[in-house]
């Protein structure tokens, strides 16, 4: 068999296996640094999308003749940037990389031994091809990165942006500079939206806490903790957002901490909150309020079990599901009360009890033991629901 066509029938085996290469790769990549680790939920989101492109990189580079490498995807180099921008080590960049890079040669190498598409040699060659188009993807990461690294430390705002960054990682550095009490107590928030840091400090103004604010390059979000002697009330700092808010921004706020693990954590937890805050109708977002959410949010794996367990099977229903989840929504809401249920829907008891059983036998489980998932998973469809129109429609 000619080696160009050996060369495309394993291309396409493992494109018909790209799934489950995608999915062991983010694994991978996992486990060489927790990318939870870091704040920046843009960072995350990116992470998913450069594996996914590093894997057509990859296929596309066996395809190829080694005179026509394949282009290195720019989705790879915008997560260089935003890798050096979150502090992450050029190091743990490189080594993500190379562990994607033995992950699909193991792959390439089980299918070649599957059939007698290609031999020993001719396999040697394209593993030495995949190599090269790695070493070209390493050197062009690694260039984008030591570039937009040497960037973002050309002024004093960048300059206070890295020494937080550094200090949300764990480093031992002197903050003294940043002027801020880390030894008191803390709130940590995540805003976005034109007039933030003018609605931000405001709000600090107004509580007598110490501001430290630090903006998000190239982008509007802003990174603010509150800092004071006393512990800080949410809801107290919820309500005056509420009824202060300039329309168009967003917040969210974590809960509060104290000490330097304190203000680490309360990031951690409005970037989490910031995450929903986005994705939902309401400009204010505690943590507290959706702690679950947040976290299920940030695992594929469970987002798409939810979907599959509670929610597929509801759109099998005439009206794809509408009746039912708004049912289950407000029979949760009054913790399982059917009257209360009625009442809030505008629907007698009967209604409800025939909708809850119908629910019940669709999804296969009881609400009693299941309540907690399907809500999670009602919140994750509301906040993928596309908004409506201004005329009213989808």
């Amino acid at each position: 068999m000619q080696i160009e066509q050996a060369r495309g029938e394993l291309c396409e085996r493992l494109r018909s296996r790209r799934s489950e290469i995608e999915q062991t790769a983010l694994a991978r990549v996992r486990s060489v640094s927790d990318p939870s680790e870091i704040a920046s939920p843009e960072y995350r989101d990116g992470l998913r999308v450069a594996v996914s492109a590093a894997l057509d990189y990859g296929i596309e580079a066996l395809e190829r003749s080694e005179d026509r490498p394949a282009p290195i995807p720019t989705a790879l180099l915008s997560q260089a940037r935003l890798a050096a921008r979150n502090g992450v080590e050029l190091d743990t960049v490189l080594r993500r990389y190379l562990a994607g890079h033995t992950l699909l040669d193991d792959f390439l190498v089980e299918e070649a031994e599957r059939g007698e598409a290609i031999g020993p040699a001719a396999l040697k060659r394209l593993l030495r091809a995949e190599g090269a188009a790695v070493d070209r993807l390493l050197a062009a990461v690694s260039e984008e990165y030591m570039r937009e690294s040497r960037a973002s430390h050309t002024s004093p705002e960048q300059r206070r942006t890295r020494q937080v960054e550094r200090l949300l990682t764990g480093e031992p550095l002197d903050a003294t500079e940043l002027a801020y009490p880390f030894e008191g107590h803390h709130l940590g928030l995540l805003t976005s939206g034109q007039g933030n840091r003018e609605a931000i400090k405001s709000l600090a103004q107004s509580l007598d806490a110490r501001l430290l604010a630090v903006s998000r390059e190239k982008s509007q979000l802003l990174w603010a903790w509150l800092g004071s002697r006393r512990a800080l009330e949410p809801d107290e700092i919820l309500a005056k957002l509420r009824t202060d808010l300039t329309s168009g921004l967003s917040v969210a706020i974590g809960e509060p901490g104290e000490g330097i693990a304190g203000w680490r954590l309360t990031h951690r937890q409005a970037a989490a909150a910031h995450a929903v805050a986005l994705r939902s109708k309401e400009p204010v977002v505690r943590y507290a309020d959706v702690a679950l959410l947040a976290s299920a949010m940030q695992d594929e794996l469970l987002v798409t079990s939810l979907k599959r367990l509670y929610l597929e099977p509801l759109e099998a229903e005439r009206d794809g599901g509408e009746g039912l989840r708004e049912t289950l929504r407000a029979y949760i809401a009054t913790d399982g009360n059917t009257s209360s249920t009625a009442a809030a829907l505008g629907i007698d008891r009967r209604t409800v009890t025939r909708r809850i059983r119908m629910a019940e036998e669709v999804l296969g489980h009881s609400l009693t033991t299941r309540a907690a998932d399907v809500e999670v998973a009602l919140r994750l469809w509301d906040l993928e629901a596309p908004s409506p129109d201004p005329d009213g429609t989808k």
